[in-house]
């Protein structure tokens, strides 16, 4: 919450200097503010609450500061009343949560067929094409695709003696045997709540590319003042083959584990011996009323005391079709499939953790061109998890309006 203050205070901060700038200066803040309801039995998992029905609601400013043709400034801010999304649903407790999700300085240069532009503060990961539709609003569905939002039987803050560690957890939490923190939270593949670092982007001649530095891996964003700090990079580039159809690719790489495991390493590695690195080829297609997205992605998590690195595969693909000018129907289906591993004792099993899958089907329709109702029922299944006690039949109501504008002149 502290950040979040920090972030718009400082982007409003910055807004009366871009008085003193050319025409082309001014603030915009957009916003998004949605409510929903949901009737899901992950509710009622921990025992805490007894009834598989709640609510809540989300705030999203994106307050935005034009200094002139070249600089600006930019940042996502999220104010959520807890159970909201799908994901939350596993804590039952109403609680507000802030997150910053991005909250950066940049400048752009333009031609007639190119631009360049350079950020710097928090940003999103710069992996997979997710993470630019969190917005609800863009979102046709009210879930998120597995490798964003699903937690691993690993964690960036325990080491796993072996094999037989991997294979008596579950998701969500993890407590291994060979140090670290017990009970901590599973790593996310990749973060939807921003990073702290620099960004490199470029488009021209039906080219995308970018290039980002940070501060921590994706998987385990670190707030500047932690520990255990490391450079990562990740970049990633697109190409629009025919109008309406683009593919692209991301990869990231470099450290993960939490600084306070560096004692517990064998003699001679560092934390940087044991990175985690993902690749990913995504998609993005439309044609009159139809529209498709998809992704593929690898993750491994090097670690120490095993020869053969846990990893995970995780895909998923979206389907839109707008019935009317109002009305639209979507689906999503993914899974997040673990691989094998080989620990130093020889121990192997070809699958470390159970498979993960997700089917969500749902509808939308614009009340107006900013009022958008949208309802869908999602089954997820976890290898061994019996039931269907995960799935999740949910409703939101979103309004996106302009809570400021104002340009400035000389």
């Amino acid at each position: 919450m502290l950040r979040t203050a920090v972030s718009i205070a400082l982007v409003a901060a910055l807004a009366p200097l871009a008085a003193a700038q050319d025409s082309g200066s001014g603030i915009s803040v957009p916003v998004t503010l949605s409510g929903g309801a949901m009737y899901t039995q992950r509710l009622e998992l921990t025992g805490a609450v007894q009834s598989p029905y709640t609510a809540g609601a989300q705030l999203m400013l994106y307050p935005t500061v034009q200094f002139d043709l070249h600089w600006f400034a930019y940042a996502a801010v999220d104010f959520r009343l807890a159970p909201y999304l799908y994901y939350d649903a596993y804590n039952p407790q109403h609680e507000v949560l802030g997150n910053v999700i991005q909250a950066y300085a940049g400048y752009s240069i333009r031609t007639a067929n190119t631009s360049l532009v350079i950020k710097a503060g928090q940003l999103a990961s710069a992996f997979g094409s997710f993470p630019l539709r969190y917005d609800d609003a863009q979102n046709p569905l009210l879930d998120q695709p597995l490798s964003y939002i699903q937690t691993l039987t690993l964690g960036a803050g325990e080491i796993p003696c072996g094999v037989k560690d991997l294979a008596a957890q579950h998701y969500g939490f993890v407590a291994d045997s060979c140090g670290g923190a017990i009970g901590a939270r599973g790593l996310t593949p990749v973060t939807l709540y921003g990073l702290r670092g620099a960004e490199l982007d470029f488009s021209g001649y039906r080219v995308d590319a970018r290039l980002q530095v940070t501060n921590s891996s994706p998987a385990d964003p670190l707030p500047l003042n932690r520990a255990g700090q490391y450079t990562q990079w990740t970049a990633g580039a697109g190409y629009n083959v025919v109008p309406g159809f683009r593919i692209g690719f991301s990869a990231f790489r470099g450290p993960y584990l939490e600084a306070s495991l560096a004692p517990l390493l064998p003699s001679g590695s560092t934390l940087r011996s044991f990175p985690a690195s993902a690749i990913g080829f995504d998609a993005q297609w439309a044609h009159g009323r139809w529209s498709a997205s998809g992704e593929w992605q690898r993750f491994q998590y090097n670690l120490p005391n095993f020869t053969s690195a846990p990893s995970i595969v995780s895909t998923y693909g979206e389907l839109k079709a707008v019935l009317s000018p109002r009305l639209f129907v979507a689906a999503r289906a993914g899974w997040m499939l673990p691989g094998g591993a080989t620990d130093r004792t020889g121990a192997s099993a070809s699958q470390f953790a159970p498979y993960v899958a997700s089917y969500e089907l749902g509808a939308g329709s614009w009340i107006n061109r900013h009022q958008l109702l949208k309802a869908s029922y999602e089954w997820l299944t976890i290898q061994n998890f019996p039931g269907r006690q995960l799935d999740v039949l949910g409703v939101q109501f979103v309004t996106t309006f302009h809570a400021y504008d104002r340009a400035f002149h000389q």
